[in-house]
Parts: C-alpha cells; structure tokens; sequence
C-alpha cells in the first residue's frame, strides 16, 4: 500500500475507527496479499521498496539492507510480519515477547494522531513461535524479551532459531543472564531517551536502544543521548516524522531508526522516501555504460514513425498497398460510405498520437533517468518495447499483414536489442530532495495518484481496444457513426473489415504499451524537484490527448458516452500536472 492509495483512498475514512480495528484491517490484508502466489511482487510493483547496495550496514554483527526498521508497537500480533518485510524495513522488532499473553493497553487517538502506549499487548511466547515461522522473513529481528531471568531464558531458547538480536529493559538487567543471552544471540540494553545516562554499569551491552519517551521534540532528546553514547551502537525507537528526521538522527550517531507511532501518519512510503533522502544526501556519479543512447534512438524512431503516420491520417487515409489488398481504390470506398474512410482515419490518427507520445516518454526516460544508471527506468522501457513488439502478433489473425508495420518493427528492434544489451547490469536507485510532510509533499501524493489512474486508464483502454480489434470489432457507438451494420460492409467487401480490425488491434497494443510506460513511471520515478519528470508527462501527454479528442471534431464522432473515457483521462492528466507542479518543480 504505497503512500498515493494510503493517503487518497484509505487514510481518510480508516481514520474513523478504532485504532486497533484500523491496524488489524490493514495488516491482515497487506499479509493476505503479500501470502497470495505472486504477492510479493505486487507489493514491489506498486511501491517499489528497493533498498541500494550501498546503503547495507550491520547492528550487533547482523548484516541487514538498510538503517530502518520497525517498531513492534506497530504490529504486536505479528499480523503484518509478511507483508513488512516488502515494505523496504530492514529490521522488525518482535514483542514484547512474554511467556504468557498479556492484554497490555491499546493504541488511542488523540488530537487526530495515534499513541501507544508503553506497555504494550502481548501474544505469548507460542503464538510468537508459530506466527514468525509462518511468516518465512528474509530480515533479522529485534526481540524485545521480558519477564524473570528464568522466563527470559525459556524464551530465548525458542527464539535462537530465528535470525536477530536479543533485548532487554534496563529495569532487567542483570550480567549473569546477559551473559548465558550473549552466546545465543548480541543482548541491547532497552532505556528510555531521558532519564537514564549512567550506561557504564549495563556491562556486556552490545548496543543500546533508546525507546521514545512520548514527549514533544523527541529527535533533540535524541541527539544529545547519542553525544553521549559515542561508541555504542544505538537503535532509536520512535520520533521520526519524515525523512529530515531519520537524516537527523542517523547523522547523530545513531546506527538504526525504528519507526512507530509516527508511521501510521507519515504512510507506508516513509522508510523508501528515507532511503531515497539517504541517497540524495551521498550522490554518486555512474562511471558504467548505460546504452541510454540506443533507448533515445529507439524513441525517436518511434517519434518520427508516429509524425509519418499522423501525415497519412491527415492526408489520404489508406495507403497503396491498402487499395490493393482491398481491390478498391479510395475514390470507390468514399463513394459507398465516406464514414469508413473517416472512421479508419480515426484509428490511425489515435494510433500516430499514441506513438509520438510514447517516442517522447522512452527518449525523456533515456535521457535523464537510464543515462544515471538508475534501474526502475530500464525496466519500465524494457516492458513496454515488449509489450509494443509483441502487439505485431495481433496482425496475424485477420488476414492482412500490414508490410509497413514490419518494416517498422525490424528498424526498431536492432536500436532497442541494443539499447537492451548495453544497459544490462543497471542497479542504482532514485535520490529524492523529499525531506518533509509538509502541504507540497501532500499535494505530490495526490498528483501521484492521479498519474497512477492515467496510466492504469490507458492500459486498462489498451486491453479493451484490442479485446474489440479480435472479436466484433465495432461498438454500438461505432455502427451508429457508420450509419451501417458490419454485415452490409461484409457484403460490399469481404477484406474491409479485417483492415480496420488490423487498426484497431494496433492501436490497442500501442496504447496498452505507453500506459504500461505512464504507469510504471508513475510509480516508481515520481521523486521531489525531479523538474524534468513534469516537463515529460506534461509534453508527453499533448500529442495524445490532441490527437485523440480532435480527430473525433474533425470526423464529426462526438458521441458523449464514446469520448467519455478520454474526458475522464483528460482529467487526470491536468489534475496530476496541477498537483504534483510545486512537488515536481520545486516551487
């Protein structure tokens, strides 16, 4: 659930329940999804959590990805477990983890946000044991262990399997069971971040955590402890509100940062907008070949050829070897219906739009995202060129080659085989400027959401069109246009109809493969004062939009219900322009 569906579509009306019903309902069905054959990379997809190389580091002698992790006053019932390890955490912390359950206190809303409170519910020591070995996790843990010397024996000992480091409070600290603890697992010493100062009588503590203590300004407390605890490797639980607070901590000293109450507020985005801050805060210059170049030729190819088939549309319609495998000639087919030929110009029109977009989203992708290595960019061009090869298969089935379309085809797939080889190995991750949850960033989800419909609208429209291209073809909208049904334009000529069934059907897959492109940039390259990215969906877009609404004026097709889609699509564009404009660009 990344932030422009949490934000837009849940936030808002979970907010009205109960804290607890709120967190169970989102949990349980994020591990739901995340459990589903192939959930996982739904959960990447949608909110691409990767976490760079470079960003790896270690607490206690456990390698783990990143410096976030999760706090388990988020998920004390280890309900979310499966589906948080997806969410780029790095490290979960499991409990308190008690011999018996224990009911503690729940989570209140107060002034609008969530509190926890410090003692914290319990589910027991076998409840943990079978939840944590259904959730199969690829990171470490934090187990937060509590109870007599003896019980935190007993429970250490079912937990030692499970990869991770050991806690305890300092109210329970004593060196003998730190001791027989230490040769499991590294043992942190739990303290509160006021309080507590004289660390030097905790001995064999392999790293300190300093738990929130719930008051206002909770970085600052945080930072003087850490001046203190120079040497130490410090995890602090709680205080971080956004990403500037993260940098601030972890600048500090502080080895880790678990997120809590915050969380909740911030969104599930806020561990991947910390990494992408961390990243921001270290550039680094791509010294490898990309092979960007052989993308950017490959979009402009696919720009020209949109521009050469727009003048086509535009002029005569059909070209020469159209005539002759219909038999007719232009001049016979206006004479039985002037409308086909404007309805064919209509799809061929839609279709030049659709390609001189698509040819400005692969250059403007090459050029200022695969050239700085990144990865997400290569993956998005690399799945829609297929998606568009592949879209030549839907010309086999109707009996009409289009010799045009192949000789495309063969021009295009040399540039991308190339691009595509050149640029293997690709693995740097986007940087981001975000550093806080102020109304800018706020307004940016929005107009990351609205992006994310248009480019599920344009591909979601792909699928149809193609759907319509291999089965009837016409619509009701379509024959009422014609002023004829497809039996009559059967009759005047058998091959008619495969033709404009060969339009449709390309046009569908060039959609589908620019939506695919709209979308996954949408998703995953949607970053704070990344100018260029509102330069290319703003310019990106014209042609499309332009070229689909004005062809429908210029044939006289204006049905309502038929340009309804369009509109709709239309209205997302310039709302996602609108809201991400401050975001993107920086004002």
């Amino acid at each position: 659930m990344p932030d422009w569906s949490y934000h837009v579509l849940f936030k808002p009306w979970l907010s009205k329940i109960s804290p607890v019903t709120y967190r169970e309902f989102l949990h349980k069905n994020m591990n739901r999804i995340a459990s589903l054959p192939g959930g996982s990379h739904v959960i990447r997809f949608l909110g691409r959590e990767e976490i760079a190389e470079r960003l790896a580091t270690s607490v206690g002698g456990e390698s783990i990805r990143g410096p976030v992790g999760l706090s388990g006053k988020i998920d004390p019932r280890l309900t979310g477990t499966k589906a948080f390890t997806n969410l780029g955490f790095s490290m979960i912390e499991v409990g308190p983890v008690t011999l018996e359950s224990e009911s503690g206190c729940f989570p209140e809303r107060e002034d609008g946000r969530i509190r926890f409170p410090d003692q914290g519910e319990s589910i027991g020591l076998e409840e943990t044991v079978r939840r944590l070995e259904k959730a199969e996790s690829d990171v470490p843990f934090l187990f937060h262990l509590q109870g007599s010397q003896d019980e935190l024996m007993e429970i250490a000992k079912a937990l030692k399997p499970f990869r991770g480091i050991f806690s305890i409070s300092y109210k329970e600290w004593e060196s003998k069971i730190v001791d027989e603890l230490s040769e499991w697992k590294p043992v942190f010493l739990r303290m509160p971040s006021k309080g507590v100062s004289d660390v030097d009588r905790f001995e064999g503590a392999a790293g300190i955590i300093l738990e929130d203590s719930g008051s206002d300004g909770e970085v600052e407390d945080y930072k003087e402890v850490l001046e203190k605890l120079h040497g130490y490797e410090v995890i602090t639980v709680g205080g971080v509100e956004d990403p500037e607070d993260a940098l601030a901590l972890l600048s500090a000293g502080a080895s880790m940062v678990f997120l809590a109450a915050e969380y909740v507020d911030a969104g599930p985005g806020l561990p991947k907008r910390i990494h992408e801050a961390l990243l921001d805060e270290t550039p680094m210059v791509y010294e490898k070949k990309t092979g960007w170049m052989w993308y950017f030729l490959f979009g402009l190819a696919i720009f020209l050829g949109g521009i050469l088939a727009l003048v086509f549309s535009l002029t005569s319609v059909i070209l020469p070897y159209d005539e002759a495998f219909l038999g007719i000639s232009r001049q016979e087919l206006l004479l039985f219906n002037e409308r086909i030929l404007w309805f064919m110009a209509h799809d061929r029109m839609t279709l030049a739009g659709t390609m001189i977009s698509g040819g400005l989203l692969y250059m403007w992708l090459a050029r200022f995202s695969v050239s700085k290595g990144e990865k997400w960019a290569k993956q998005a061009i690399d799945f829609a060129a297929i998606a568009g090869f592949l879209g030549i298969l839907f010309f086999i089935g109707y009996g009409y080659f289009d010799w045009l379309h192949l000789l495309f085809w063969l021009i295009l797939l040399p540039l991308y085989v190339t691009g595509w080889m050149k640029s293997r190995g690709l693995s740097e991750k986007p940087a981001s400027k975000n550093r806080r949850n102020d109304r800018t960033w706020l307004l940016g989800v929005y107009g990351q959401f609205c992006f994310v419909v248009l480019g599920f609208s344009f591909v979601l429209g792909g699928i149809i069109i193609s759907c319509i291209g291999v089965t009837g073809v016409f619509i009701p909208t379509d024959i009422a246009y014609l002023c004829m049904p497809p039996e009559l334009i059967q009759n005047f000529n058998e091959r008619l109809i495969p033709v404009i069934a060969h339009d449709r059907a390309g046009f569908g897959s060039a959609l589908f493969s620019v939506g695919a492109l709209v979308l996954m940039s949408a998703l995953w390259g949607y970053h704070q004062e990344k100018r260029w990215f509102w330069w290319m969906f703003l310019i990106g877009g014209i042609p499309a939009f332009c070229a689909g609404i004005f062809v429908h004026i210029m044939i006289g097709y204006t049905t309502f219900i038929h340009l309804l889609p369009a509109y709709i699509a239309l209205f997302f564009y310039v709302a996602g322009l609108v809201l991400s404009y401050r975001y993107l660009m920086n004002k």
